[in-house]
């Protein structure tokens, strides 16, 4: 066998990964906050992007299903109809494409309009998503917050800071009291020791012992503890409840975490009565008592879409409006440029700004086309959850989705990635829906885990003080009720849901009945 060289010509097909496209993909990801800050950006480096109007024509809707919606062809109109238009500022998909040398079908497999679907239960999926974008206005209407500034939240640094201010007027005080400070982490223990302060400082450890014990005593109760137990007692104290039973109690919590009242009413030398009051003492404490001025920003899980009822009995799946950004091509200012630059390299600047305006606002309007889908396609799979709650949610991976619509898995994972849907239940992640299946017995039908976790708190919820389900007792009630499941997968369902142990439970039970008959025989 001779090897030889030689030209071939062989066709075939390969996609190519332009900026264009992995900008799609990143859009597809991101959460409706990331992709406000996205956008942003886009506008600051884009003259001729610009956000729409409040009141503006909603020219850029999402493809809405149904018989009476249509996906217009040029979904971004010029904001001046009457000024001079070269065919290039409305370019149609196929040059989009031809230009980046890229296409949308890529990133979006399936550009057809979403079809009205039948769901199991016979309903029809109703979609009627609202104008695809979001508010805003142009920068000359922008005007200082003055409101916010006033009422802006203050830091747990500012917060204790001040009080130390007020509390010592010593400039040797004040300094080792900011640095205790500034070792104060988000949750309000401090992170250092009083050698090492002492140390780093060059000061003397009883000084930093003093000053710790003065920060100690600022408000919230519980700041600057070096742990959990200092933090209760701190507050104890403050409640004038540090008693030598109470201390004892304290000084063991591995013995309140593992509910062992035997050896806490030795420890404490109480009786049942004593200690139920005292553990419910230590409840009503702030374990965390720097939370309240935490420095991040809660952030508020805001759905991507709405699901609701209609009357006649189907499910209305639409898209938030507020979490869609809505930006359009100034394609009258593109106009008016592009016949008074004389230079190569501002055509060409015009011309690529252009391009990529053009081509974020059909990747935005793709993306909320993908999410309406995907979307739709879940409540499909689960209408019985919309309908009668988390104990008919359905096993459901991101295969079954993905083949439903015609669109590839990957795709199908990034649009269910940071997003959230706003149902009659609350608002849950899209990931929420996707459970794994637990088989059923004597050949029933497959159950969610989800399910399986709800129901495994239900029967733990129901439980008397007589009659405490250990995990071999939960296996057998769920298999009773056509759930095949071992014992390892309810013992990790059950430690997911933080449920002690029946051991656990069956103390804090007996713990609870004997202070009731305590109160009951003193009455």
């Amino acid at each position: 066998m001779s090897l030889v060289q030689r030209l071939e010509v062989r066709q075939g097909q390969a996609l190519v990964m332009t900026p264009q496209l992995l900008q799609a993909i990143k859009l597809l990801q991101l959460s409706h906050l990331d992709l406000a800050a996205y956008v942003e950006t886009e506008l600051e480096r884009n003259p001729l992007l610009e956000r729409a109007e409040a009141d503006g024509p909603a020219t850029g809707d999402a493809d809405a299903a149904g018989p009476s919606s249509e996906t217009s062809g040029e979904p971004f109109d010029a904001s001046d109809p009457d000024s001079w238009q070269p065919p290039e500022l409305n370019p149609s998909r196929g040059e989009i494409d031809t230009d980046f040398d890229a296409r949308l079908d890529n990133v979006f497999p399936d550009d057809a309009p979403t079809q009205v679907q039948e769901s199991s239960a016979g309903d029809m999926l109703s979609l009627t998503p609202p104008p695809y974008g979001s508010s805003g206005g142009s920068f000359d209407s922008e005007a200082p917050d003055f409101e916010a500034a006033l009422t802006a939240e203050i830091s747990l640094r500012d917060h204790l800071v001040g009080q130390l201010e007020l509390a010592t007027r010593d400039p040797v005080e004040r300094l080792i009291g900011g640095f205790l400070i500034d070792a104060v982490d988000e949750a309000g223990y401090l992170r250092e020791t009083v050698e090492g302060v002492a140390q780093r400082l060059g000061a003397d450890a009883d000084t930093v012992a003093r000053v710790l014990t003065q920060v100690q005593s600022f408000d919230p109760p519980g700041i600057a503890a070096r742990d959990l137990a200092e933090c209760l007692a701190i507050q104890l104290c403050e409640r004038d409840r540090y008693d030598p039973a109470m201390q004892a109690l304290v000084s063991r919590l591995d013995l309140v975490a593992k509910r062992d009242f035997t050896a806490l009413r030795r420890l404490c030398g109480v009786d049942d009565e004593d200690l139920v009051e005292m553990l419910g003492e230590i409840r009503r404490l702030d374990p965390k008592p720097g939370r309240a001025f935490g420095s991040s920003a809660v952030e508020v899980l805001i759905p991507d879409v709405f699901v609701r009822a209609a009357p006649d009995g189907s499910w209305l799946v639409e898209l938030n409006g507020e979490a869609l950004p809505r930006v359009l091509v100034n394609q009258s200012y593109y106009a008016r440029v592009v016949r008074g630059a004389s230079a190569e390299g501002d055509k060409a600047f015009l011309s690529e700004a252009l391009q990529n305006a053009n081509w974020l606002t059909r990747s935005l309007e793709q993306r909320a086309r993908t999410i309406l889908k995907v979307a739709t396609e879940i409540v499909r799979q689960q209408d019985g959850f919309f309908v009668h709650g988390v104990t008919h949610l359905r096993p459901l991976n991101l295969k079954t989705v993905a083949e439903a619509i015609g669109m590839h898995e990957s795709t199908v994972s990034r649009v269910t990635s940071n997003k959230a849907i706003g149902t009659s239940r609350g608002t849950l992640e899209m990931k929420y829906f996707f459970t794994a299946a637990i088989p059923g017995a004597a050949g029933m039908a497959a159950h969610s885990s989800e399910a399986v976790r709800h129901r495994i708190k239900q029967l733990v919820d129901g439980e008397t003080p007589d009659d405490v389900l250990s995990d071999d007792a939960l296996v057998q009630k769920l298999r009773s009720e056509g759930v095949d499941i071992a014992r390892r997968t309810v013992a990790k369902y059950r430690e997911s849901l933080r449920i002690p142990s029946s051991i656990e439970r069956r103390r804090e039970h007996y713990a609870h009945g004997t202070a009731h008959h305590g109160a009951l025989a003193l009455r």
